[in-house]
């Protein structure tokens, strides 16, 4: 037996290796049979969409999924390495009250001992996920209820600017799309706020690469497999400007790119730990210290692509026909600079910052600590 009988409440994480095995219909099928909730780590986010999504955990986690985590009392690990941005630097404060179950086909990532009392099966994800469905598991629908009505307490409540612009996007994306995003805030508001309809969408990103650029080569990339398909590419101004050249590469192919641009004139990440860590000492991250934005749109029209500045995210349903034809584009969506990037695990800390205000908390603690 791998389950636990008597955990009270599972939790169930998954990882690229549980996407790379071809898993994903068989974690659903667990969830319909179970009703466990399913984590992702970011560069899964899209695995575990529509109805069934809780989100992401880690340093940029969505705090309902931190929670849960820290709240479980039996985690099982399928295809997820458990590195630093998802366990943090203090081991011991990783899912204290839960038993870690692992899978992974790399046994050197087994080696890595995370808890002392951990189970490790060193298998292939999908056959793991065969042996686990095949047991005979309870329904927890009660505590998925309660996560779930734990999740629309905090429906809104870490929103910036970058999370409803993300939100706004979904809105107008169609059922199953597929979208490549840029490394930066961008990627951090997309894994924590892009829901999509369907469950066979993909969210593609840089993942541990960080390589900022990525989004429109990997757009590029993907629609050209997809026989010249709709592709959505939401990148920063910073990322954008890595490699700008490649909008010849749309234009000339004629493939229909609808690029997003999340413009908060700065290079938003680097100056976020510039103003946290450094006493907003910038340098060449603001337009104050030495980084500046082309005007996308005229350089768009140079490369023969329409294109439209959207001076706030609220605007976009004026465009929403861009969205679906079969054109490339791009929408310039202004952001305010400053934006930071919440909620956070603090380094020092492995606290989720900043803390939720007191009522809230205690109504969201009750339901998932029952």
């Amino acid at each position: 037996m791998i389950f636990h009988m008597t955990s009270k409440k599972p939790v169930l994480i998954v990882g690229n290796g549980a996407r790379a095995a071809g898993a994903s219909d068989l974690i659903y099928e667990f969830i319909k049979k179970t009703h466990i909730p399913v984590l992702t780590t970011m560069n899964t986010v899209d695995m575990i969409q529509d109805e069934y999504r809780f989100g992401f955990i880690g340093t940029y986690g969505n705090r309902i999924s931190n929670m849960m985590l820290n709240e479980a009392d039996l985690v099982i690990s399928v295809g997820a390495r458990l590195g630093l941005r998802q366990i943090g630097h203090m081991k011991e404060l990783f899912a204290s009250k839960a038993k870690l179950i692992r899978c992974d086909v790399d046994q050197y990532e087994l080696a890595r001992q995370i808890k002392s009392d951990e189970e490790k099966y060193n298998l292939d994800a999908k056959y793991f996920m065969e042996q686990l469905l095949a047991e005979e598991i309870s329904d927890y629908s009660g505590w998925w209820n309660n996560c779930m009505k734990a999740k629309k307490l905090l429906d809104g409540y870490d929103d910036t600017e970058g999370n409803r612009l993300m939100n706004k996007i979904s809105e107008l994306l169609p059922v199953d799309p597929v979208v490549t995003v840029d490394i930066g805030q961008t990627v951090c508001w997309a894994a924590q706020s892009l829901w999509l309809r369907g469950t066979k969408g993909r969210i593609i990103i840089g993942g541990s690469y960080g390589a900022m650029g990525v989004g429109l080569p990997y757009a590029i990339g993907t629609s050209i497999s997809n026989e010249n398909g709709i592709t959505y590419c939401i990148t920063g101004d910073g990322g954008l400007q890595m490699n700008i050249q490649e909008l010849e590469t749309v234009r000339r192919e004629n493939l229909p790119i609808k690029i997003i641009v999340v413009n908060n004139q700065e290079l938003g990440k680097i100056s976020e730990i510039q103003h946290g860590s450094y006493d907003d000492r910038y340098f060449i991250t603001t337009e104050n210290s030495g980084y500046t934005v082309p005007d996308f749109v005229k350089v768009a029209n140079a490369y023969g692509i329409k294109a439209a500045k959207v001076e706030n995210y609220k605007k976009l349903d004026d465009y929403k026909d861009w969205l679906i034809d079969n054109e490339p584009c791009l929408l310039n969506v202004m952001l305010s600079s400053g934006t930071l990037l919440i909620p956070k695990i603090k380094w020092e800390t492995c606290k989720i910052m900043p803390e939720l205000e007191e009522n809230k908390a205690r109504e969201v603690q009750k339901l998932i600590a029952e």
